[in-house]
C-alpha cells in the first residue's frame, strides 16, 4: 500500500485537495455509450443524472458527448457541441458552482465549454493526438487537463493492440506529453493510464498491477475502470453485471495511489474511498 503525496488542482480558482481521493461521476449525453445506464439524452434524463451524481457525493461531473467505446460512431464537432450545450445549460442552471469536466479530444469544443459555460477541467482521451491544437489551447485556457494513454483511435484501438514493453511505452508516452505541456506553460496535469483503450485484458491487468509506479511522475492519477470489458470478459456477463468487479478494482487502484475515480456508480465509489481512507488512517496510528 502506498501513501500518495498530497496534491492539489486549481479548479475555477479554488484548490481541490486530492489528499482524499475524489469521485468523478460520468454523464454521457450520447445515444451509444457502451453502458446503457449512462446514456442520457432528454433534458429530464440529463437533469436526473446530474442530480444523482451530486447527491451521491461526487465532486466532479464529467460530461461527454462523443462515445469513445470501440467502433464508436464518429460525430461532427458541431453535433458534439450541440449535445454539450444542452447538458451544460442544465447543469449550470440546476447545479451552479459544480465542478464540471468536459470529455473531449477537440480543442475548439474544449474552448467553447470553458469560455462559454465555465467548465473547470478538460478530459482528453487522446492526449492531444487527435487534435494538434489541444495542447496550446489547454495552456491558453489554464484549466486542469486529464490526458489519457490510448493506442490508436476509438474506431480502431481494439483491432490488434500490441506493445513490446507495455509499462515502458506508456511511461515514455507520458514523459513526452508532460514535457510538451510544461513547455507551453500548462500547470495542472492529471494522468489516466487508459484502461480499455488500445489494450487487451492482459494489458489492463498488467497496468493495474504496476499502478503505484506512476508515482514517478508526481502528478495526480485518474483511474477509469467502471464496468469495462476487462471486468465482465473475465467474470462473465455484461456491463450491467460489472459493479462488484468495478468496486474491487477501484479498491486496488486506491491502495496503489489513485487520486480520482471516474465512475458510473458514484455511491459505491464514495463508500470505497471512505473504507480505504479509514484503513489508511488506522494504519498510520498503529
Amino acid at each position: 500500500m502506498r501513501t500518495s503525496t498530497i496534491k492539489y488542482i486549481n479548479v475555477n480558482g479554488k484548490l481541490m485537495d486530492l489528499a482524499e481521493p475524489q469521485v468523478m461521476g460520468i454523464l454521457n449525453v450520447t445515444p451509444d455509450s457502451f453502458y446503457a445506464g449512462s446514456r442520457q439524452q432528454t433534458e429530464t434524463e440529463i437533469s436526473l443524472r446530474a442530480r444523482r451524481i451530486v447527491d451521491e457525493g461526487a465532486s466532479i461531473i464529467d460530461i461527454g458527448a462523443y462515445s469513445s467505446r470501440p467502433n464508436a460512431e464518429h460525430i461532427s464537432p458541431e453535433e458534439e457541441m450541440r449535445r454539450l450545450r444542452t447538458g451544460l445549460e442544465i447543469i449550470n442552471r440546476e447545479h451552479p458552482g459544480a465542478v464540471v469536466s468536459i470529455d473531449t479530444f477537440r480543442a475548439d469544443v474544449a474552448k467553447m465549454c470553458v469560455e462559454e459555460y465555465g467548465a473547470a477541467i478538460i478530459n482528453d482521451i487522446a492526449a492531444g493526438e487527435m487534435d494538434a491544437a489541444m495542447f496550446p489551447t489547454i495552456a491558453q485556457l489554464g484549466v486542469p487537463y486529464i490526458m489519457m494513454h490510448m493506442q490508436g483511435t476509438p474506431q480502431n484501438m481494439q483491432a490488434q493492440p500490441h506493445y513490446d514493453h507495455l509499462l515502458k511505452e506508456v511511461f515514455y508516452y507520458f514523459s513526452q506529453k508532460v514535457q510538451q505541456l510544461r513547455d507551453l506553460g500548462a500547470k495542472d496535469i492529471i494522468l489516466d493510464p487508459g484502461f480499455g483503450f488500445g489494450k487487451t485484458p492482459e494489458h489492463n491487468y498488467q497496468l493495474m498491477n504496476h499502478l503505484e509506479e506512476f508515482s514517478i511522475f508526481q502528478l495526480p492519477l485518474l483511474v477509469g475502470v467502471s464496468r469495462k470489458s476487462m471486468i465482465y470478459k473475465l467474470l462473465g456477463g455484461t456491463p450491467d453485471d460489472a459493479l462488484n468487479g468495478t468496486t474491487a478494482l477501484n479498491t486496488i487502484a486506491l491502495l496503489k495511489g489513485a487520486d480520482i475515480l471516474r465512475v458510473h456508480d458514484v455511491k459505491a465509489a464514495v463508500e470505497t474511498i471512505k473504507i480505504v481512507q479509514k484503513m489508511k488512517a488506522c494504519a498510520a496510528t498503529f
